[in-house]
Formats: structure tokens, C-alpha cells, sequence
């Protein structure tokens, strides 16, 4: 049984992944019910190109089509959303729970609010001397070889 809801929760989420079919749903979301040419109208592509999309939107589970004569109406299914729903929330409340963690760690030990002067170094520590501005550490370099004439 979960690996049916595994394929369903992978149908659902690879019918999701497309901007054209989000915006079908979103139609249907506000009027169910449409007509296949009626929920294509605003969409500047053709007929078969959506019910294309429809048709991976029905294999999801997400849309179903009743056909009265000769229209086709689609209409808004819940099902496989409320898994992708359920399966979501399982991961926001590991986020949620994890960041109240890290939130409540932070606010327990706050960082000072003036921090001091680094600590002055130490008097017996050797002086690192940098050598870029002296001329008896410059690499000197090799001598030119013959050039080319063309």
C-alpha cells in the first residue's frame, strides 16, 4: 500500500510541475464544472495541447471528466492534493520544530552586546615580517630567451 501512495504522491507532484496545469486547476478552483473548450479559452495554446494536459492531470487524479453528449465537463477532484497536503505538512513540522529548537538555543545564550578589543598580542610572541615590500625577498627572475621574428 505505500507504493501506491508513493506513485500517487509522484503523479500528483509531476502533474503540479507544470505552470499550464496549475493555472487548469486554479480555473477549475474557481469554477467547477467547466467545459473542456471553455477551460481552454485563455490559454494561447490548442485544443489537443490541453486536453494533454488534462489528460496527465486526470491519470493524477487530480481532475475528472464527464462527458453529457458532446461537451466534456472537468471537474476539481481533493484526494491525491490532500496526500500531497499530508505529506507537506509532515515536513513543515520538522522545520518548524527544528527552527523553534534553534531559536530557543539562540535567544538562551545571546551574544554580548558590546563586544571587547581583541585581546593585545602577546609580548613574547615573534613578529611575522612580511617580505613583498623588501627587495632581498623578491624572486628574481630568469633571463629572457631568443624571441620570435616573424
Amino acid at each position: 500500500m505505500v507504493k501506491y501512495q508513493d506513485e500517487t504522491l509522484d503523479r500528483t507532484f509531476a502533474a503540479l510541475s507544470d505552470p499550464t496545469r496549475r493555472a487548469l486547476l486554479a480555473r477549475l478552483g474557481e469554477q467547477d464544472g467547466l467545459s473542456v473548450s471553455e477551460l481552454a479559452q485563455p490559454f494561447a495554446m490548442s485544443l489537443p495541447a490541453i486536453m494533454k494536459h488534462l489528460d496527465v492531470l486526470t491519470d493524477a487524479g487530480l481532475v475528472t471528466r464527464e462527458k453529457t453528449g458532446r461537451t466534456v465537463a472537468c471537474r476539481l477532484t481533493a484526494r491525491p492534493m490532500e496526500q500531497a497536503m499530508n505529506w507537506l505538512n509532515r515536513y513543515a513540522q520538522f522545520w518548524s520544530d527544528n527552527l523553534d529548537r534553534l531559536a530557543a538555543f539562540v535567544e538562551e545564550d545571546p551574544w554580548p552586546t558590546n563586544p571587547q578589543s581583541p585581546m593585545p598580542a602577546s609580548p613574547r610572541a615573534p613578529a611575522s615580517h612580511s617580505r613583498v615590500g623588501s627587495a632581498r625577498g623578491r624572486k628574481k627572475s630568469t633571463p629572457r630567451g631568443p624571441s620570435r621574428k616573424t
